[in-house]
């Protein structure tokens, strides 16, 4: 199923900083779409918590690069699509599909197994053909063995356990969890969590759980309700030491 996610925009007390700008005409701005394209081999598919950890490093990547900073290459585009919804949509490739996706200006970020390409921000309609007639249905993957119990002293994007999202949609919200827990951080712990190679670990919590997480002050991801699941619905939250340590 498609996993072109919009959260809901950022609170009208969002600070001016330049990773984080005024929401109020978000929805008037020129849309843009940040993609990304996972390697989905018939033979050889990621298991499905190595994509979504590795998706959501590569959004981190892409906000972290120099190219996508100040006067860089990418960072206008980057301006552009931030001044607007965070969209993102993934897209499976394999093959020579790969190969061309991978010719194209991005980053290709690997995780245990996966490999997930992320691209400069495109119009919604603008999209280059090489990256355009990629599927993004079929990013279906499952866990082969339990998933490693998430490590609560580090960054941790916690997936609500009542909802049934296809592994490219949920590629999409990690994303989205890991982008709004970047903003809210400090540039010093911006910089510490980038030199440490963006660990983090996605898991899923028990329901009671899930309930405290949600009223805790952390970033919580809404899904506009465009694809698969309804209008609102709470999708991730991003749980980092730095933003659990403050009042």
């Amino acid at each position: 199923m498609s996993s072109d996610d919009i959260p809901e925009p950022l609170p009208a007390t969002a600070s001016a900083d330049p990773f984080r700008p005024e929401p109020a005409a978000r929805d008037e701005a020129p849309q843009f779409v940040l993609p990304l394209v996972v390697r989905l081999e018939k033979t050889d598919p990621p298991a499905r918590t190595d994509a979504l950890r590795t998706a959501a490093r590569a959004v981190l990547t892409m906000l972290s690069d120099e190219r996508s900073l100040g006067d860089g290459e990418w960072a206008r585009a980057m301006r552009d699509w931030e001044d607007a919804r965070i969209r993102k949509v993934v897209r499976r490739a394999r093959g020579a599909e790969w190969r061309k996706a991978c010719a194209l200006p991005g980053i290709t970020v690997t995780g245990e197994r996966a490999e997930v390409r992320v691209f400069p921000p495109v119009p919604l309609d603008g999209w280059p053909k090489e990256l355009a007639k990629l599927q993004v249905s079929g990013t279906e993957l499952d866990d082969p063995e339990p998933p490693p119990v998430p490590d609560r002293t580090g960054p941790v994007l916690w997936l609500n356990p009542a909802l049934d999202m296809s592994a490219g949609k949920t590629m999409a919200q990690a994303g989205h969890g890991a982008q709004l827990a970047w903003w809210e951080l400090s540039g010093a712990e911006r910089t510490a969590w980038r030199e440490a190679g963006f660990p983090l670990s996605v898991g899923v919590p028990e329901a009671g759980h899930w309930r405290e997480l949600t009223v805790s002050g952390l970033p919580v991801v809404r899904d506009a309700g465009f694809t698969e699941i309804a209008p609102g619905s709470c999708t991730v939250v991003a749980d980092h030491p730095a933003l659990r340590r403050r009042p």
